[in-house]
């Protein structure tokens, strides 16, 4: 089987083991079933995910000049703390901006390579773990906007991480950590705007990923430099395909390239 298509983070559901497909446009396509499978990557080209021209891909499945244009590449995307919408403040589109940022957040601690704390919209959990390849989650404050989650992690990543460790991540389980007792330690630390938004219960969420042996050691490939490559799968975990070779890609990390993929 031999199908095309640009590549974008890979969809998924909550099963045990998580379920990834990946949706190459004409063809959705179930990754659990290839692996032990041996797959073929080809870059063809390119689309950006914007405005879907054959243009060389800058950040984040973007070309350089929609990066820098559209408001789905603003800079409060990655840093939460600098959302404005909540003070009528516009960045690039502020219609776009109060109905991203204006609805109900999650700052929560996971469990992936270590733990971090993190930032997502409600409407995004649990993917938002999943695609960070945590093994255990749970939130920590719900706030009404995106500027008062961006503050708390702010605050918190004094006493915790904030990013995933992506190597130790896909090189061994996630560590045993009591999340709920290292969540009560971290209460004392949130800004006092947002303890009225402090989770106070006690649901853990629990993932399972298709990835049965570690490796005691990975080397991340993207198609920039191999732009052709044939290997078996092991694995997923996150957005990561691992395999057999201890390579591994990141889907995300290649959003925006057209490839040919073989089975």
């Amino acid at each position: 089987m031999t199908v095309e298509g640009v590549l974008k983070k890979m969809i998924t559901e909550n099963r045990s083991p998580i379920h990834y497909f990946l949706d190459l446009k004409t063809h959705t396509i179930h990754m659990n079933q290839f692996i032990g499978k041996t797959l073929r990557f080809k870059h063809i080209g390119f689309e950006c995910l914007n405005c879907h021209e054959d243009k060389p891909i800058f950040r984040q499945g973007f070309c350089k000049k929609c990066f820098f244009e559209i408001p789905t590449a603003g800079d409060w995307i990655m840093k939460p703390e600098l959302s404005q919408a909540h003070l009528g403040i516009e960045d690039r589109d502020l219609e776009y901006e109060k109905k991203m940022q204006l609805q109900p957040h999650v700052v929560y601690l996971a469990s992936s390579s270590n733990i971090k704390v993190g930032v997502t919209r409600e409407s995004q959990v649990p993917t938002r773990w999943i695609d960070q390849g945590a093994e255990h989650a749970v939130p920590l404050v719900i706030t009404p906007n995106r500027y008062l989650a961006g503050i708390t992690e702010v605050a918190l990543k004094n006493y915790v991480a904030d990013k995933t460790n992506w190597r130790k991540m896909l090189t061994s389980k996630a560590p045993e950590i009591d999340l709920f007792a290292k969540k009560e330690e971290l209460k004392q630390y949130l800004p006092s705007e947002v303890q009225e938004f402090y989770v106070d219960d006690f649901k853990e969420y629990n993932f399972d990923f298709p990835l049965n042996h570690y490796s005691e050691k990975v080397t991340s490939i993207n198609l920039a430099k191999l732009p052709e490559f044939e290997k078996v799968l092991k694995g997923i975990k996150g957005q990561y395909l691992l395999f057999e070779d201890q390579t591994v890609f990141n889907v995300r990390s290649n959003e925006g390239y057209v490839i040919e993929l073989t089975v």
